[in-house]
């Protein structure tokens, strides 16, 4: 996986600037359908017209704690690559959403379950065992449900040594280029960039993410499947 990292961005609600993003040749945009997110959208907002003609980053729905059968019917509305679940999902719930899925023809929708991390027992997830997302995102602990604009200690990393690859999420910003490229973790696959570039809430500095991306040292599109 070394090299091989993806790059998501989230939170995004503009159509204009859904294709200006989505032109930077990034991996995975990110939708949220929480309503109590300032970045709330409804699949109406994210229209295919939004997207670049002929290249489609993965799209990931962002839900917290909502009900399988939303979660399943915008799956499919909105054309999902992928359903984030960043609230207090269960391992019994992660495996009833999957069979929702399959029973439904989305079978090839993948699931990242987000995971609030503030010390190194949070990446004790031997819990998830019976029932494992296809990526994890670790996010800084807030009391809210993410979107703080803070790092957690990168270093409690270590500590993690699951089967399952992850996202690196909360407060990475415009100053972390080198930081992010010595980072060595086996299962890394990948960051997810918000809150630091934007100009509003919801719509992202496409100048800064441009800059940003271009001092990376990740070569796009991961081996990790990421389109429907």
């Amino acid at each position: 996986m070394k090299n091989k990292r993806l790059i998501k961005i989230c939170g995004l609600r503009d159509t204009e600037n859904i294709r200006a993003v989505s032109a930077l040749g990034i991996d995975l945009t990110g939708f949220i359908f929480w309503p109590g997110s300032p970045r709330h959208v409804r699949t109406s907002d994210i229209l295919p017209e939004a997207e670049p003609s002929g290249f489609r980053p993965g799209r990931v729905g962002v839900f917290v704690d909502q009900e399988v059968s939303l979660i399943v019917q915008t799956a499919r509305q909105a054309r999902l690559s992928h359903l984030q679940l960043h609230g207090h999902e269960s391992p019994s719930e992660i495996a009833r959403l999957r069979a929702a899925l399959q029973r439904t023809g989305l079978e090839q929708v993948g699931i990242i379950k987000a995971i609030s991390v503030e010390k190194a027992a949070d990446l004790d997830l031997r819990r998830y065992d019976v029932c494992r997302p296809d990526l994890w995102l670790f996010d800084t602990k807030c009391a809210g449900r993410g979107g703080s604009g803070k790092k957690f200690d990168w270093s409690v990393l270590e500590s993690y040594h699951g089967p399952v690859p992850f996202l690196l999420s909360g407060g990475i910003g415009p100053g972390d280029a080198q930081a992010l490229n010595s980072l060595q973790h086996p299962m890394l696959a990948g960051i997810d960039l918000n809150s630091r570039f934007e100009t509003a809430p919801g719509i992202k500095d496409v100048d800064l993410l441009r800059g940003f991306i271009h001092q990376l040292h990740f070569n796009s599109s991961s081996d990790l499947t990421i389109h429907p």
